[in-house]
């Protein structure tokens, strides 16, 4: 059974590591669809209706999509003065209560926004901007995936932290 949880645990870094980078693609989109309104707009007087929304969506599903990888390589904002405080045991405790609490608060945020997706799903929001594209419906079902993938990755890390072999973080968080 251990050796199935960590089998699970190395695969769910693989798929986190994959999709977090594909994301930074989506980051390149953006900048290229705000050079391009740049130079619409101040090129050729004519902006588009569609680059803050295109730029926005693609932002929101990057950064959504991106938290199994940053979860994985456990690069979250902490505060690292206290791992200095109270020592190596101590810090590792507080670890897991910090992977339960994450885990507890992304499973009722997924709970949350289970009923807005799945209701998108089956009557789709359009957002009223010029473009009217469907970003809200996409956007909602958007975070009950990255949700997902969130606590799949928590559950990898508390495989990790049972077995003892989480990754070092040394250097900074």
């Amino acid at each position: 059974m251990r050796d199935l949880f960590a089998r699970y645990a190395v695969m769910m870094d693989r798929v986190s590591v994959f999709v977090g980078h594909g994301c930074s693609v989506l980051f390149f989109a953006c900048i290229i669809a705000s050079a391009l309104e740049v130079v619409m707009r101040y090129g050729f007087d004519s902006p588009t209706t569609w680059s803050t929304e295109l730029s926005m969506t693609l932002c929101a599903t990057a950064w959504v999509l991106a938290v199994g990888y940053v979860t994985e390589r456990q690069r979250h904002i902490s505060i690292t003065m206290l791992e200095i405080l109270v020592g190596e045991r101590v810090w590792h405790i507080f670890r897991l209560v910090q992977l339960l609490a994450s885990a507890i608060a992304i499973a009722v945020l997924a709970r949350a926004v289970w009923g807005p997706a799945l209701k998108v799903l089956a009557r789709p929001e359009y957002s009223g901007t010029a473009m009217n594209s469907m970003q809200p419906s996409y956007l909602k079902v958007l975070l009950l995936v990255g949700c997902v993938l969130y606590l799949l990755q928590l559950a990898a890390n508390i495989i990790r932290w049972f077995q003892g072999t989480e990754k070092e973080t040394a250097g900074g968080h």
